[in-house]
C-alpha cells in the first residue's frame, strides 16, 4: 500500500512556505502549489519542475481539488497588512481563502488542515483580527476534519522580506544607517530560526496522520525570550556596526501590544522538537546571508 500523499499549500513562494516545500520535496509526495500569476517564485524556482502550480487569479480553486486527490491542506499564505489599509485585501488572505479551502477540504474528505496562525492579540492589527477569526471558523469545522491550528512567534532567517522586522533591523544596520526610531524595547520576543520553526511544522504535520477529526493548537516558538532592546543590541554587535544610534523611546507601543508571550511548548517537546539553533547563531547566519545579497 502506497504511503504517498498529496499536500495542498497556500503561501508557498513565501518565506515560510518556500521553506517548507524544500523540507518535503524528497519526501516522496506530491505538492500542489497555489499562488497568483504575479507571484515571484524565486524561492522556489529551483524546485518549480517538482511542484504542481495553480494561479489563484486564473483557475477555479475547486479545478484543483477535481484534479487531485488532496490528503492534507498547509495554509501559510498571509497579509500582513503593512503596505495597505484596506483590510479587505488582509481579510482575502487570511479568513476568506482559508475559508474557501476549508469548505472544499470537507466536501473533498480532505483528512486535515493546518493552519498558520499567530499569538498576536486580535485587538493589534487586521492581520491579528483576521487570524483570529479564522481560528474561530476552524473550531466550527473541527468536527469533520482534523484542524491544526500553529501559533507562531518571531520566525527569521535568511531571505525574508524587508518589511519583517528581523530582517529590516538587520539591512539598516549592515547599511549603517544614522539612526533607527524604535520604542522603549521593553516588550519580550521567542525568536525561532527557521530551519527550528519548518522542523515543527513537519513533526506536527507527521504527528496529524495519528489524529482523529477535532481542533488542536500548536505554539512554536523558542525556549527562551529576549526583550526587543536587547535583540536589537545584539544585532547592532553582530553587524559589528559603531555608528547607528538605537533612538530607544522615540515611537509609542502599539495599543494592545504584547509585552510577553505566554508560550507553551510542551505539545511540540512530546513529539521530540527543541529547537536547535540559538539566537546568536540564527542571527550570525541572518546577517551573512544578507551581507552578501546587499553586496551583489
Amino acid at each position: 500500500m502506497s504511503t504517498k500523499k498529496t499536500f495542498l499549500i497556500t503561501g508557498g513562494t513565501g518565506f515560510l512556505g518556500s521553506n517548507i516545500l524544500k523540507h518535503m520535496i524528497g519526501r516522496g509526495n506530491e505538492l500542489i502549489v497555489l499562488k497568483r500569476s504575479l507571484s515571484n517564485i524565486n524561492r522556489i524556482s529551483d524546485m518549480a519542475k517538482k511542484l504542481v502550480l495553480y494561479d489563484l487569479d486564473q483557475v477555479d480553486i475547486k479545478q484543483v481539488f477535481c484534479d487531485h486527490r488532496i490528503d492534507k491542506i498547509i495554509h501559510c499564505a498571509t497579509n500582513y497588512g503593512r503596505t495597505a489599509s484596506n483590510p479587505m485585501e488582509v481579510i482575502e488572505a487570511n479568513l476568506m481563502l482559508p475559508l474557501r479551502l476549508l469548505e472544499l477540504g470537507k466536501a473533498h474528505k480532505v483528512k486535515c488542515f493546518i493552519n498558520t496562525d499567530t499569538i498576536l492579540d486580535k485587538r493589534i492589527s487586521y492581520y491579528a483580527l483576521s487570524k483570529s477569526q479564522f481560528k474561530q471558523w476552524l473550531a466550527v469545522y473541527a468536527s469533520e476534519i482534523l484542524c491544526l491550528n500553529i501559533e507562531l512567534e518571531h520566525f527569521y532567517g535568511p531571505e525574508d522580506d524587508d518589511s519583517k522586522f528581523v530582517t529590516n533591523i538587520v539591512h539598516k544596520l549592515l547599511n549603517q544607517v544614522d539612526k533607527i526610531d524604535l520604542t522603549k524595547g521593553r516588550q519580550k520576543r521567542s525568536f525561532i530560526y527557521i530551519d527550528d520553526a519548518v522542523e515543527a511544522f513537519t513533526r506536527i504535520i507527521d504527528h496529524s496522520d495519528s489524529l482523529s477529526a477535532g481542533f488542536y493548537t500548536f505554539q512554536v516558538g523558542s525556549l527562551e525570550t529576549v526583550e526587543i532592546k536587547q535583540f536589537v543590541e545584539l544585532v547592532k554587535e553582530l553587524t559589528f556596526n559603531k555608528n547607528t544610534v538605537l533612538n530607544f523611546g522615540a515611537l509609542p507601543y502599539r495599543e494592545n501590544e504584547v509585552m510577553e508571550p505566554r508560550l507553551d511548548l510542551t505539545k511540540l517537546i512530546e513529539l521530540g522538537w527543541r529547537p536547535r539553533i540559538s539566537l546568536a547563531e540564527g542571527l550570525k547566519k541572518t546577517i551573512e546571508a544578507e551581507r552578501i545579497k546587499l553586496c551583489r
